[in-house]
């Protein structure tokens, strides 16, 4: 019996009991996990599933956390970037420090994998938290119906997105860039990954009487100016290129956002096709290994990294009817193969032999586990999340990619 067969033998013996629901779940629009298994979700809870408890209280404590929080806003930094405008995005290359042979530091040089920390003096940590905060409470919001959260999402949304004063302006002219050098570069569209976490954030609130049409309308319109930045600037262009995870990241990103403002479903599917050959084909050897990612100093890491992208990829390819999934080349590369070369470094069977100055934690091969045995209808991907994470039935991941047994 496979998933969606299961999926749907549960939402029948819920329809069947006394306990069921008045009102079907609404599936949510949103684009980094299957909307449906949310309903899903919804509906075990509404029973008293004693294995997604935890998870949820989980959940709920982290959204109340969210509550306390005061909005924020990119436009109170110190200083303007060079266009004079405070409304522009600015952040700094995470890797490059001071040259200690210079008297002034500059140019900067890259100390790979190595953070500087003058970083958080811009705005990168802002976009961060505000997305992790709207995704939160969007999640929080359409799980347990409760109006606080989707009113202080829709909050953050509108100081962040849209109010004239605190708006962002939907550009990363000026993201990591490197002192000494630029004033920022295609590479820094990586930052806006955060942005997938707004969109599903929208999605999971777009029921509430706190979330209004203007809203949508602002935020799509947003959206929309930002997606053909994405396309036209030289930025964009240069991280459209980028043979790594970076293009990877980069075609989640312009495939989430045209799918969120409403663009014909053939652009995307367009896209993911070409990913087969321009990102699969390319960046995964036909053992397995992703070499442009092994080169990094956090080379385990980087290999995850990409095949997260990926695995987003093949979650957008659902929708659109592009599967990436099981897309192969002649000589074996796959997304597949990608995941299974990593996991006997990540359960200790084999030592790695790549660099990973920060230590490697196999249990952060977690939800790409998961993600593998809903994809693949194969416990065995099952049997390795229970010996890897110790979650069982709680984390976030329980809620967005929920066991299928």
């Amino acid at each position: 019996m496979n998933r969606r067969s299961i999926l749907s033998g549960l939402a029948l013996l819920i329809a069947l009991s006394p306990s069921s629901w008045a009102v079907e779940p609404v599936v949510p629009q949103i684009f980094q996990s299957d909307g449906r298994d949310l309903v899903a979700v919804k509906r075990r809870l509404a029973v008293g599933d004693a294995t997604l408890t935890a998870a949820v209280a989980d959940l709920r404590k982290r959204a109340d956390e969210e509550l306390k929080a005061e909005p924020l806003t990119i436009v109170n930094k110190p200083l303007a970037p060079p266009s004079g405008d405070k409304h522009d995005y600015v952040s700094m290359a995470p890797y490059f420090w001071p040259d200690p042979t210079k008297p002034d530091g500059l140019p900067y040089i890259r100390r790979d994998g190595r953070v500087n920390p003058e970083r958080n003096k811009y705005d990168r940590p802002l976009l961060g938290k505000m997305s992790q905060a709207v995704g939160t409470l969007g999640l929080a919001y359409y799980l347990t119906d409760d109006e606080r959260y989707a009113a202080h999402a829709a909050k953050l949304l509108r100081v962040w997105f849209l109010e004239p004063a605190t708006r962002m302006n939907p550009n990363l002219n000026y993201a990591q860039f490197i002192r000494g050098i630029n004033d920022g570069r295609g590479i820094g569209i990586i930052d806006s990954v955060s942005l997938l976490s707004v969109v599903d954030g929208i999605g999971m609130i777009h029921g509430s009487p706190a979330w209004t049409p203007a809203d949508h309308a602002g935020m799509t319109a947003w959206f929309r100016e930002y997606l053909t930045w994405l396309r036209t600037s030289k930025n964009g262009k240069d991280e459209a290129a980028a043979a790594n995870n970076h293009g990877s990241w980069y075609d989640v990103q312009v495939a989430t956002f045209a799918l969120f403002v409403g663009e014909d479903d053939a652009y995307v599917k367009k896209l993911l096709e070409e990913a087969k050959t321009k990102r699969i084909a390319r960046q995964i050897e036909p053992d397995g290994r992703q070499p442009l990612e092994l080169k990094r100093t956090k080379a385990f890491d980087y290999s995850q990294t990409n095949l997260r992208a990926l695995f987003a990829l093949a979650t957008l390819g659902d929708r659109v009817g592009v599967d990436l999934w099981r897309y192969e080349t002649a000589d074996g590369r796959s997304i597949r193969k990608a995941l299974d070369w990593l996991i006997p470094f990540a359960t200790g069977e084999k030592k790695w032999e790549h660099e990973q100055i920060t230590g490697l934690r196999g249990a952060s091969l977690a939800t790409l586990l998961r993600r593998a045995a809903v994809a693949y209808h194969d416990e065995h991907y099952e049997r390795l999340v229970d010996k890897l994470s110790g979650l069982r039935e709680t984390g976030t991941m329980n809620l967005l990619f929920p066991n299928p047994r």
